[in-house]
């Protein structure tokens, strides 16, 4: 049965609630005139909604059981016998195979079908955290970290996908808000459990409960989220084997664009993570009053991006969001470059937070529109890609910059990167228009 819903009559009718979260776009395109109310299918919309929870959930318990063991691995390594040089190297090692192997598992699952894809990643990350619980020595954490990189790298992509796959078009921007809600949650309260855990309980539980929590959110995506034959992807129009329609998909100037406005936020954010520490640290800032800088940008992040979901679907072109986000970026990167007291710092990360949120938002759902449906593990694959590779190459090149030029001359330098990359940005997009229908 399907229902006109008017905006007014939902307020007034008491259902705003979780129905406003996830409302349809105020102004819609219906029969080429702009209408102010959709018919929409009561039992499409609980589906999508029972799909949009159900992949939070899974989200968040991986990236939590994963993050579980992320502060507790360094210490573990030091008293296997790990040096500074070799804990550094354990942790790239993870980092390093999810970006070089997120584009190839992203085609791969394209191909294979998002859950058995996505799953296989989950028990890969599960296996990994019970292995750690048997290592006796730097050289196995290593190769066990390289172990669960391709875990992520099957996740990470593939989820993405899906979320773009089941979303309708009006709504892949506040979807891609709760599910990267999701994510940071994970990537936040996970760090801070297992940080209590092992003093509570010491390594071994910690790594073994990891490894349990992961296992569980696989039993909850093999029998909840459904396969690709309940779940169905449109057929290409185009001829040619999947492969060569693959490369030629690398050929798509707003994905490209997407790309790169990925790689050059998180080349941004990577030089946060890195270096803003030991710039606060040089101006006088306190441990404290770093660890309250950081807390500030990651909030912040988290807070905007369902609103700024929301903005996104309504907004008639993402990519000035996306745009304005990136901008923001970089003007707060400059600005902690200049920064001298602690309420500066507080500031600039505020901005940050906020725009990596505006930015990644909006370049999410750009992404899924980009891509066609049959080839989104592909562009999700790149996405994660450019977002590892952006954070990896800042650590890496902006180390030996620094201390050459300097902090603040290294963030201005990072700052006029990324007004670089958002021209290449628009113009790559320029004249791109995704068509938005209304699913009845």
């Amino acid at each position: 049965m399907k229902d006109w819903l008017l905006w007014g009559h939902e307020a007034a009718s008491g259902q705003a609630g979780l129905r406003a979260l996830f409302s349809w776009p105020r102004n819609v395109e219906k029969g080429g005139k702009i209408v102010n109310a959709i018919m929409m299918d009561n039992l499409s919309y609980r589906r999508y909604f029972s799909l949009l929870c159900i992949c939070c959930v899974v989200v968040f318990g991986c990236y939590f059981g994963t993050y579980l063991r992320l502060p507790v691995v360094p210490l573990y390594a030091v008293t296997r016998g790990a040096g500074a040089v070799q804990v550094g190297l354990i942790n790239a090692a993870f980092l390093l195979t999810a970006g070089i192997l997120s584009l190839p598992l992203g085609l791969l699952s394209d191909r294979l079908g998002a859950k058995f894809t996505a799953n296989i990643g989950v028990l890969i990350l599960s296996a990994s955290s019970f292995l750690v619980c048997l290592s006796r020595t730097p050289e196995q954490l290593f190769w066990i970290y390289l172990f669960s990189g391709v875990g992520l790298a099957a996740f990470g992509p593939t989820m993405m996908a899906f979320v773009a796959n089941m979303a309708p078009a009006t709504h892949l921007g506040r979807s891609y808000a709760w599910y990267t809600t999701a994510i940071y949650a994970g990537m936040t309260l996970g760090p801070a459990a297992g940080g209590f855990l092992a003093q509570e309980v010491g390594y071994f539980w910690t790594f073994f409960l990891s490894g349990l929590s992961i296992f569980l959110i696989f039993w909850v995506g093999l029998f909840f989220l459904p396969g690709s034959r309940v779940l169905p992807v449109p057929p290409s129009s185009q001829g040619g084997s999947g492969w060569a329609r693959g490369w030629k998909l690398l050929q798509n100037r707003p994905l490209l664009g997407c790309w790169l406005a990925t790689l050059g936020g998180c080349f941004g954010l990577g030089l946060f993570i890195t270096f803003l520490p030991l710039h606060a640290q040089d101006r006088g800032l306190s441990l404290s009053q770093i660890g309250l800088v950081f807390a500030t940008q990651g909030t912040l992040n988290v807070l905007v991006r369902i609103p700024f979901g929301h903005l996104s679907d309504r907004s008639k072109n993402r990519g000035w969001l996306a745009a304005a986000g990136i901008l923001g970026v970089a003007g707060s990167i400059a600005f902690l470059g200049l920064a001298g007291c602690f309420l500066s710092f507080l500031l600039g990360a505020g901005v940050l937070g906020a725009c990596m949120g505006l930015a990644f938002t909006s370049i999410g759902a750009l992404t899924a529109e980009a891509a066609p449906p049959e080839f989104r593990g592909l562009a999700m694959g790149g996405y994660n890609t450019s977002i590892y590779l952006g954070m990896m190459l800042s650590s890496a090149i902006m180390g030996p910059v620094i201390r050459r030029v300097g902090f603040t001359d290294g963030f201005l330098l990072t700052a006029l990167i990324n007004l670089i990359l958002v021209v290449c940005f628009y113009l790559l997009l320029r004249g791109f228009t995704p068509a938005r229908k209304t699913v009845s």
